[in-house]
């Protein structure tokens, strides 16, 4: 199947979807109180950006994910990428990782609130939990997973060091899946973000409560689909980051 056909028939199940919808509300199968209608849905994010609500909850969202999922990334590539190549620093924090990483990030929402208050730091540090681990797992198979032949190729020609076998053999080697890694991250800070601000830090999640108080489920779809489509850009703009980087990769 061609991209062309595959993406007109998404593009036909997705508008078939969104008809459905549309019928079963206004022939009163589904409770209008319940979903909105999708036809009211531009009207109603037009209203938002209008006041000024938008952009002001997108802002402080992209805030503090932007702070959570950089913090996460870094910490998770580097512990991940230590663990793989330092067998005593693995086996040293080995049980330590196994007990941590069951715990969810929202259940570090409690000791956040307790260390940094109300605050966007708060949420930032919900979200890095939950990117650390999907960078520290994806780094550590990477690099584990390179051939230790490459090492010897590298001493061979005079690259003996740790160092430099670390920046011009392990890193490049391991970079598609420390870079697949990130992806991930990306839509696991995005999962994160909404129930890191349901305990009152602005942004995103705070209007989506705000909104299903008062049964506005029409403002919260707004959001749920502004949440996808930021998602959708920040993908995009890696996809072409990450192709740019493994475009030495037949």
């Amino acid at each position: 199947m061609t991209r062309h056909r595959r993406s007109l028939l998404g593009a036909l199940g997705l508008s078939g979807f969104l008809l459905l919808w549309e019928l079963a509300l206004r022939s009163d199968l589904l409770p209008g109180s319940l979903v909105p209608l999708p036809s009211a849905i531009p009207g109603v994010l037009a209203a938002e950006i209008g006041d000024g609500i938008w952009l002001e909850v997108v802002t402080a969202s992209l805030a503090h994910y932007s702070v959570g999922l950089l913090l996460g990334s870094l910490l998770g590539i580097a512990v991940g990428v230590a663990a793989a190549l330092l067998p005593v620093f693995d086996a040293l924090h080995a049980w330590l990782a196994r007990l941590l990483r069951p715990i969810p990030p929202l259940a570090w929402i409690p000791f956040a609130i307790i260390w940094f208050g109300i605050q966007p730091s708060a949420a930032a540090f919900i979200i890095s939990i939950g990117v650390f681990w999907i960078n520290y797992f994806a780094s550590y198979s990477a690099v584990r997973s390179v051939d230790p032949g490459f090492d010897e190729v590298a001493r061979a020609f005079g690259q003996g060091g740790f160092l430099a076998r670390l920046a011009k053999v392990s890193l490049p080697a391991a970079a598609p899946g420390i870079l697949g890694g990130m992806r991930a991250g990306l839509g696991q800070g995005w999962m994160t973000v909404v129930a890191a601000e349901l305990f009152g830090i602005p942004g995103i999640g705070q209007r989506m409560m705000e909104a299903s108080s008062l049964l506005a489920t029409d403002i919260v779809v707004v959001y749920m689909l502004t949440i996808a489509g930021l998602y959708a850009v920040f993908d995009l703009a890696f996809m072409t980051l990450q192709r740019r980087l493994l475009r030495w990769q037949p």
